[in-house]
């Protein structure tokens, strides 16, 4: 079964072979995928994204052999995660750190709805100017 990560916007593929359910019935990333396809490498000093290490001190809870375990993973790097095995998709959030950032600057993130008539708008358009957004769901 191949499984699709969903990681700050982008979407990567992973084949059977670099990903899997272990025998836990959780994620587990080949460390060489990790590497290759999310710029994740596990070495001797720990987690690590170019210069930028991540001490690991339960090296054995994430890695089983070359296998890393995807929600261990994340929690290293202080992002939730989630996977739905089912439909062979899994993703990684932000990181608390960037979500308090965003909260505490009150500033909304940017998105694109259409209108009434079906003309595309973003929030970016309308900066500076005083905006209703009205949303509506049904439950």
């Amino acid at each position: 079964m191949e499984f699709t990560i969903l990681d700050d916007g982008r979407t990567t593929s992973f084949s059977a072979d670099e990903a899997h359910l272990n025998q836990s019935g959780r994620l587990a990333i080949r460390a060489a995928a990790l590497d290759e396809k999310l710029g994740w490498s596990f070495k001797p000093q720990g987690l690590c994204q170019g210069d930028l290490c991540i001490p690991v001190s339960d090296r054995a809870g994430l890695a089983d052999g070359d296998d890393i375990d995807f929600a261990r993973f994340g929690e290293l790097l202080g992002r939730p995660t989630v996977v739905d095995s089912a439909a062979g998709v899994a993703a990684i959030g932000r990181g608390t750190s960037s979500q308090l950032a965003t909260m505490t600057s009150l500033e909304a993130p940017d998105f694109e709805l259409p209108d009434l008539a079906g003309v595309q708008h973003t929030l970016s358009a309308h900066r500076g100017k005083k905006v209703l957004l009205i949303a509506y769901a049904s439950w």
